[in-house]
């Protein structure tokens, strides 16, 4: 009978043979990712600190990856503009984005209904890169000796503290230290640390509280020092200085940046950026340029970033007292 359908018998082995060539071919062009340029969206100008650990990780992982990773900045909206244009981006590993606390934990936390994106929903997380402290800074020539002194002088009479604007990162971090703390403390805002820092020489105000790694350089000429640090554990570069934890004031929040895609980016591609950037943070003058500066590297990848996304949000969100979402609505 078999022998009567010849042509069938050809028919099925033409069927296979484009089927395998199919598959192989899906393998090949998933094998061969990236072949072509990869565009690092950065929530902010050409020479920012965010930039600057955008370029320092985009040149480790042109080097790993075999392919260039072009950094084009879109800066305003405190990097909720590059978050929005990376979330309405083609998934397919060629547009991702320089994701930080600020687009994807401070703003979804505090001001949910003004984004034109979600988190995380709109992103698959690549992993984290690092994490900066935020400190309590005075003038090298203050008369608070330490924190302690600090905390102990809120409680009898208002003090004053500068950051570097309304509903930012640092500011949200003071407001839980105020919280945790017991004390009461009047928010200066400027438009930037330079002014801020102006007035905090001056005399104009009592401390400014700001993520520690952009004035490394005035602590080190005693311009300014740094009391207290968020985070978990003391600073590795600077081992002298407590945390508000130590302190007895449980506020851990960090400045931290990572890498995330569009959501339904395939899991192959985020897996092969992921492992390059786990790559790009084992290089030692990767490691250095971050840790010079009180940041320290701090791999987590895929899932496990996209949780401590979720844990960041609901730690801002804990902040939100109606007169804290009033003075950032105003």
């Amino acid at each position: 009978m078999a022998s009567s359908f010849p042509g069938a018998r050809g028919l099925c082995r033409a069927a296979l043979a484009l089927l395998l060539g199919a598959a192989g071919f899906a393998q090949t062009a998933q094998a061969v990712y990236p072949d072509q340029p990869i565009k690092l969206v950065v929530g902010f100008p050409p020479g920012g600190g965010g930039d600057l650990y955008g370029r320092l990780i985009a040149n480790a992982m042109s080097k790993s990856l075999g392919q260039t990773v072009v950094v084009e900045n879109r800066a305003g909206a405190g990097g909720n503009i590059a978050a929005d244009v990376v979330a309405k981006s083609r998934p397919d590993g060629y547009t991702i984005l320089l994701a930080m606390s600020g687009n994807l934990a401070v703003s979804p936390a505090l001001k949910p209904s003004t984004l034109p994106y979600k988190v995380p929903d709109d992103f698959t997380p690549i992993g984290l890169i690092l994490e900066a402290p935020h400190g309590l800074f005075v003038a090298g020539n203050s008369k608070f000796p330490d924190a302690r002194t600090v905390l102990a002088t809120a409680r009898k009479r208002t003090l004053s503290f500068a950051s570097t604007g309304t509903g930012a990162a640092a500011h949200i971090g003071m407001e839980m230290v105020k919280q945790r703390a017991g004390v009461d403390m009047l928010h200066v805002p400027y438009k930037g640390s330079g002014p801020a820092i102006t007035d905090l020489i001056g005399g104009q105000v009592d401390m400014f509280f700001a993520t520690a790694s952009p004035l490394m350089g005035q602590v080190r000429q005693g311009q300014l020092r740094v009391l207290a640090l968020t985070g978990a554990q003391r600073s590795p570069a600077l081992p002298e200085v407590p945390t508000f934890k130590e302190l007895g004031v449980d506020v851990v929040v960090t400045q931290w940046y990572g890498l995330a895609a569009p959501a339904g980016t395939p899991q192959a591609v985020v897996k092969t950026l992921s492992e390059h950037l786990s790559r790009a943070l084992e290089q030692p003058d990767v490691q250095q340029a971050i840790r010079k500066d009180a940041a320290m590297e701090r791999k987590l990848p895929l899932d496990a970033f996209r949780r401590y996304i979720v844990e960041d949000i609901a730690r801002y969100k804990s902040a939100a007292t109606p007169e804290l979402l009033t003075q950032i609505a105003q």
